[in-house]
């Protein structure tokens, strides 16, 4: 087995973030964020499953698209993220498959407190209308107030989230 590369530097990773954030200012318009992508992805599995109940819906029927989901620039976005993460990992040998967690941890609780987590970012990002790459990053590089508010109440949920479950990294 081969040794993987060691992590990028934060201050490279950190100028290149920025400027990638500058750069679809510049091109696109607008800033980073994910949340629209799955809030339109969750809009179309319900007009799916359930045609009626989704255009019924006060919150989802405004998400409707007739072209779908995949006709958004976020979803095009989210494709970037996913293939450029794929090729990071590859060209750096550290593509593997791996539950990350404590040694008294089963994989089956790291895997039920990681789809609660998830779940709670979701309806925090849609109570916050915008998740953290749209909220932090966008919205603090054009000096939001509410992006600030946005981060203080998010690292003090993660400080109080870490005090609660660091048994299960024992």
């Amino acid at each position: 087995m081969t040794t993987p590369r060691g992590f990028l530097s934060p201050l490279v990773a950190g100028l290149g973030l920025g400027a990638t954030l500058y750069l679809t200012f510049l091109l696109a318009g607008h800033g980073l964020g994910a949340h629209g992508f799955f809030r339109d992805l969750t809009a179309a599995l319900a007009a799916w499953a359930s045609p009626f109940w989704a255009t019924e819906n006060a919150y989802l029927s405004t998400f409707l698209d007739e072209k779908g989901p995949l006709s958004t620039w976020v979803a095009w976005e989210i494709a970037g993220v996913a293939i450029g993460a794929l090729a990071a990992s590859l060209a750096t040998r550290r593509f593997y498959f791996k539950i990350e967690r404590g040694a008294g941890t089963a994989p089956a609780t790291r895997l039920v407190f990681a789809l609660c987590g998830g779940t709670l970012t979701g309806l925090g990002a849609a109570l916050a209308r915008g998740c953290t790459s749209g909220l932090g990053l966008s919205g603090g590089a054009v000096l939001s107030a509410g992006a600030f508010v946005f981060l203080l109440g998010f690292f003090l949920a993660g400080l109080l989230a870490a005090l609660f479950s660091k048994r299960l990294w024992r």
